[in-house]
């Protein structure tokens, strides 16, 4: 599995963004990307708004 998570560090530091949206599906190996933006999030220093959104299998909104 890749961690992508230094890439969107150094993309969250070096960047002006507002806020972060994590879209992914419910399904296990989906888990990986929310991980990889918390910890960027947590890397670059900034406090920003994010959330979550999960999508089932069959494209309906969880949460």
């Amino acid at each position: 599995m890749v961690d992508y998570s230094e890439k969107l560090t150094e993309i969250i530091k070096n960047n002006t963004i507002k806020s972060v949206t994590v879209v992914r599906m419910e399904v296990p190996c989906c888990g990986g990307i929310e991980n990889a933006v918390k910890k960027a999030l947590m890397a670059s220093g900034k406090f920003l708004p994010w959330q979550i959104v999960t999508i089932s299998s069959d494209g309906r909104i969880l949460d």
